[in-house]
């Protein structure tokens, strides 16, 4: 049997509705009963209940997002645009091989360039391969050499990552070889990892504003209200 706490967090209404929640004392004749209506009440209307899973998977994830939002928020060298004290951060871990990613920086750009108190910090996630990670490599180190903005753009421009053409952006940007394997560089891309996995990011582009997760390439639409949701949660009391 699913425990009363569980279900009224899952439900979000669930206590409103039975008229008890998880503070108040409840007796085991109250609770067999609340647990029998709640029992009838989920095999009556099934369809509730990706819902609830849902609601709950996003309550958990809300406070993974602000038990690391310092981590998240915070850039790896350059790897930003938009408002250095922007009062919205709108992170985006992407790879390069995702033509997902590459798809969405018509929607980043129109936000930014709407959005003058919008910061943007960008979060490699190479999650598609060899090509990928290379990529995040290059794209970490230049990152650290203040060179983010200018290999970020091109580097999507040039299509799927291949060993020739990132040895190009390398050599146009004058970033040491060595960086690429350094300790720092590897200690960045762990962190994003980790990052992912905390998060329970299952593909790219995937999106942190506020204490939401977005996966995918959800469009403009979805950021934009994204972002006004995280604004007017900050200026609530």
């Amino acid at each position: 049997m699913i425990g009363i706490a569980v279900l009224t967090a899952a439900l979000g209404a669930g206590g409103a509705v039975l008229g008890v929640t998880a503070s108040q004392p409840v007796s085991l004749t109250d609770r067999a009963a609340i647990e029998k209506i709640v029992r009838e009440y989920i095999l009556t209307h099934p369809e509730i209940l990706p819902e609830a899973i849902e609601n709950l998977r996003a309550r958990q994830l809300g406070k993974t997002v602000a038990d690391n939002r310092a981590q998240i928020e915070t850039p790896i060298g350059d790897a930003w645009e938009g408002a250095a004290d922007g009062d919205v951060v709108l992170v985006e871990f992407f790879d390069y091989a995702c033509g997902y990613c590459k798809a969405s920086i018509a929607d980043v750009d129109k936000l930014l360039a709407e959005d003058k108190k919008l910061k943007v910090v960008y979060r490699d996630m190479p999650v598609l391969g060899e090509e990928s990670l290379a990529a995040a490599r290059l794209s970490v180190a230049a990152a650290m050499a203040g060179k983010f903005n200018q290999m970020h753009k091109p580097l999507y421009a040039s299509g799927r990552p291949t060993a020739q053409g990132l040895e190009t952006i390398r050599r146009k940007l004058t970033i040491d070889p060595k960086a690429l394997t350094s300790t720092a560089v590897e200690q960045a891309l762990a962190t994003n990892l980790q990052l992912q996995r905390d998060l329970d990011l299952s593909g790219t582009p995937a999106w942190v504003v506020g204490d939401k997760v977005l996966v995918g390439a959800v469009g403009y639409d979805a950021l934009k209200a994204a972002i006004a949701e995280a604004r007017a949660k900050r200026t609530t009391p």
